[in-house]
C-alpha cells in the first residue's frame, strides 16, 4: 500500500519539530534523573573519580608483587585516613579560630568607625557604604564579649529595667534527641560509606568494568574502542591526580604565607585554598576571601591584609599560567563558556559537591566525546578545540564580511609557518568551497564579489608581513589562539621548498630581469585573489612576480619580457580556451616557458591528460608546487640556493 505524498510531505516537514522536542525530553529526563538519584549518584561519581586519583598507586604495588585485593584495600584505607585526617584538622582548626573571633571585634570596630568618618568627609561616599558598616557593626558587637559592667547589670537588674520573660519549648525526649542527632550524623557517614565501597568495586574490577564499557561503546572494532578507553583512561587518571598535586602545593605554599604573614589559622585556610581551587576561576577568589577579612580585623592597620591580597595575586597566576600547563597541558580540554555552564548546572543539581565535581565530570564527558564517535557531540558542545576547521573558519569569515580576524589569525600562523602553506592550506582551500557553493548556485554574483573583496584585503596585508628567521624550522610554541593552533595540526610541516631564497645571482640569465614571471590571472571572481597569491609566493622566494590580466600580455616591450609566464584558474573554464590563451601567450613572447596552475582539486591520474591536452611546460594543482616548479628552472645550478629567510 503506497503512502499518501500529502503525509509523507506533511510527515518530512513535522520532522524536525518531533525531534527537537524528543531531544528536550531527553534532557529533561536526564536532569531529571541526575537530580533524584543524587544520593546514590554522588557517591558513584566521587568514587569513579577517586579511583582515577588512586590507580596510579594501586599500579605501583601490583608492580611489587603484591595481591590485587592487598594493594587496592591498603591504597583506599590509606586515602580514606588521609582525608579523615584532614577532617579532623578543619574541625580543630575552625573551632580555634571560632573561639578566637571574639578578640577581633575591637579592632574591627575601630576601623569600622574610621572609616566612617573618613568617607562621611568625602560626602556621597557615607551613603554608599552606610548599609555595609552598619551591618559590619552589627557583627561586631555580636562577637565583641560582654564586658564586665553589662555582666553586672544582667546579674543584678534594676527597677527601670523591665523583666525579661522567656518562653522556652518543653523538652523533647531521649528517643526524639537522638534521632535527631543520628539523623545529621549517619546520612554523612552512609555517603562516606558508600563511596569507600563503591572505590574498592571499582578498582577490584576494573577490567570486567572496561570490557562493559568497551561493549556499550561499541564491540565490532575492539582494536580501536579499547586503545580510546585505554586512552582514555590514562589521560583522565594523569589529568586529576596532576590536578590534585598542584591544588595540594598550592594550599602548602598559600598556607605557609599566611604563617609568615602572622594571619591566625593558616593550615585552616591553606586547606580551603587547596579545595575550592578545584572549582574553576572563582575558587582561589573565593578561598582569598575570609583570610583577607580576618586580616583586616586582626591588624590594627592595613599592611597584613595588603601583603594577603599580594600574596593570592601572585600565587594564583604562577598556579594557573606557568605550573599548570606544565602539568597537563595549556588547558583541561573545556571551553571557558563550557566550565562555567558546568559549573551552574552541576551545582544546581548536585548542591556544592557539583560544583567541585563540575570540572572534572565534564572532563570526561570531553574524553568520553573525542573518544567515542557517537558522543562526538559533547567535544563540540564542551571541548576547546574549534568547532570549525582552519578552512572552514577562513571562508566564513570572508562570508561574514570580516577580514579583520582573518588577518590576525594569518598573522599568528605566519610567525611558525611559511606563506605558502598558509594560502595552500588555508585560504585555496577556503576558496575552492566558495567556488563550489558559486558552482550550486548558493553564491550570487554579488556575494561572489565580496568574498573575493575579502580575500584579497586578507592576502594584501599578509604578503607586508616579514618572515622571522625560519621560525617554521625551529621548535614552535604554543600560541595564545585555540585556531592558530588547530591550523598548526592541520596543516602539518612546511615542505622544502618554503626554506629557499634565490639571490640574483643564483637565477638563470633569462631569470635577471626585472619581472622574471607574470601571473596571468583569467578574471573569475576568486581567480584574482588566487593570482595574487602566487605572484606574492614567487616573490617572496626571490622571484619577482606581478599578477596582471590576460589583456595586458599583448602591451609587453622587449624590457618586460618575462622567463616564464604563470596562468591561474580556480573557476570553470573549457581547454579549448586555455589552448587558446597559451598559444596567444607564447606568439607574444617567443620562446617563454608556460606553467598553468589548475587550484581545483584533480585527480592525479587526470593530470597527465591535461598536460598533453593544453601543450604547457609545467601543471601543478598547488602553490607549493608552483613555487618548487619556478625555483628548479630558475637557479643557475642546484648548488645556487641559499635557505635562508627574507
Amino acid at each position: 500500500m503506497s503512502e499518501d505524498p500529502v503525509t509523507a510531505r506533511l510527515m518530512r516537514r513535522a520532522l524536525p519539530v518531533v525531534t527537537a522536542l524528543a531531544s528536550l525530553l531527553l534532557v529533561v529526563t536526564l536532569a531529571g534523573s541526575l537530580y533524584l538519584g543524587r544520593d546514590i549518584l554522588v557517591p558513584v561519581a566521587l568514587a569513579i573519580l577517586l579511583s582515577f586519583v588512586l590507580l596510579p598507586a594501586v599500579r605501583a604495588l601490583r608492580r611489587l608483587r603484591v595481591p590485587r585485593a592487598a594493594a587496592v584495600l591498603v591504597v583506599v584505607l590509606l586515602a580514606f585516613g588521609i582525608l579523615a585526617a584532614v577532617g579532623g584538622l578543619i574541625a580543630r582548626e575552625a573551632a580555634q579560630l571560632a573561639t578566637d573571633l571574639p578578640r577581633y571585634s575591637i579592632t574591627l570596630r575601630d576601623k569600622i568607625t574610621a572609616l566612617r568618618t573618613a568617607t562621611a568627609e568625602r560626602g556621597g561616599l557615607s551613603d554608599t557604604f552606610s548599609g555595609f558598616f552598619d551591618m559590619a557593626e552589627e557583627i561586631g558587637k555580636e562577637l565583641q564579649p560582654p564586658t564586665p559592667e553589662s555582666a553586672d547589670e544582667a546579674r543584678l537588674g534594676t527597677a527601670e529595667r523591665p523583666m525579661q520573660v522567656e518562653i522556652h519549648a518543653p523538652r523533647s525526649g531521649v528517643l526524639k534527641t537522638l534521632g535527631s542527632v543520628a539523623g545529621g550524623v549517619l546520612h554523612p557517614l552512609a555517603t562516606l560509606g558508600l563511596i569507600l565501597l563503591f572505590t574498592i568495586f571499582i578498582l577490584l574490577q576494573r577490567e570486567d568494568l572496561r570490557n562493559r564499557a568497551i561493549r556499550l561503546a561499541g564491540s565490532s572494532d575492539l582494536r580501536r574502542t579499547t586503545a580510546a578507553i585505554d586512552d582514555a583512561t590514562g589521560r583522565l587518571s594523569r589529568f586529576f591526580l596532576a590536578q590534585l598535586a598542584l591544588n595540594l602545593a598550592f594550599g602548602v605554599v598559600i598556607g605557609f604565607g599566611l604563617w609568615a604573614i602572622g594571619v591566625p589559622s593558616p593550615i585552616l585556610f591553606g586547606v580551603i585554598a587547596g579545595i575550592a581551587r578545584f572549582v574553576p576561576y572563582i575558587g582561589a577568589v573565593i578561598s582569598a576571601v575570609l583570610p583577607l577579612a580576618i586580616a583586616v580585623a586582626v591588624d590594627p592597620g592595613w599592611s597584613m591584609a595588603i601583603q594577603v591580597a599580594i600574596l593570592f595575586v601572585v600565587v594564583e597566576p604562577i598556579a594557573g599560567h606557568v605550573v599548570e600547563p606544565l602539568l597537563y597541558g595549556h588547558s583541561t580540554g573545556i571551553s571557558p563558556m563550557a566550565v562555567i555552564l558546568a559549573a551552574t548546572i552541576w551545582t544546581f543539581l548536585w548542591g556544592p559537591i557539583g560544583l567541585l565535581l563540575a570540572t572534572p565530570l565534564t572532563v570526561c564527558l570531553v574524553v568520553l566525546g573525542r573518544h567515542v564517535e557517537r558522543l562526538w557531540f559533547l567535544d563540540v558542545i564542551l571541548g576547546d578545540r574549534p568547532a570549525l576547521g582552519p578552512q572552514e573558519i577562513f571562508y566564513q569569515r570572508m562570508l561574514a564580511g570580516d577580514p579583520d580576524e582573518a588577518i590576525e589569525q594569518g598573522r599568528l600562523f605566519l610567525k611558525e609557518r611559511a606563506l605558502v602553506t598558509y594560502y595552500d592550506e588555508v585560504v585555496l582551500a577556503s576558496l575552492r568551497m566558495a567556488q563550489g557553493d558559486a558552482a550550486r548556485g548558493s553564491l550570487d554574483r554579488e556575494r561572489q564579489g565580496q568574498v573575493g573583496s575579502s580575500v584579497r584585503a586578507v592576502v594584501e596585508t599578509l604578503g607586508q608581513v616579514r618572515a622571522r628567521g625560519l621560525p617554521f624550522l625551529g621548535r614552535r610554541q604554543k600560541t595564545a589562539s585555540a585556531e592558530a593552533e588547530a591550523a598548526f595540526a592541520a596543516v602539518g610541516p612546511d615542505r622544502s621548498d618554503a626554506a629557499i631564497v634565490l639571490r640574483p645571482e643564483d637565477l638563470a640569465p633569462a631569470w635577471r630581469v626585472a619581472t622574471p614571471v607574470l601571473c596571468v590571472t583569467s578574471g573569475g571572481a576568486f581567480d584574482e585573489a588566487a593570482t595574487l597569491m602566487l605572484a606574492q609566493t614567487l616573490t617572496r622566494h626571490g622571484l619577482t612576480a606581478r599578477a596582471v590580466s590576460r589583456d595586458a600580455l599583448r602591451d609587453l616591450t622587449p624590457e618586460e619580457r618575462p622567463a616564464m609566464i604563470c596562468f591561474s584558474y580556480l573557476d570553470p573554464i573549457s581547454l579549448s580556451q586555455i589552448r587558446l590563451t597559451l598559444r596567444r601567450a607564447r606568439q607574444a613572447v617567443p620562446g617563454v616557458s608556460v606553467m598553468v596552475g589548475f587550484w581545483r582539486e584533480r585527480d592525479p591520474a587526470s593530470l597527465g591528460r591535461l598536460r598533453r591536452q593544453i601543450a604547457a611546460d609545467r601543471l601543478v594543482t598547488s602553490l607549493g608546487d608552483a613555487l618548487g616548479a619556478a625555483l628548479e628552472q630558475a637557479r643557475a645550478a642546484p648548488e645556487a640556493v641559499r635557505q635562508a629567510a627574507e
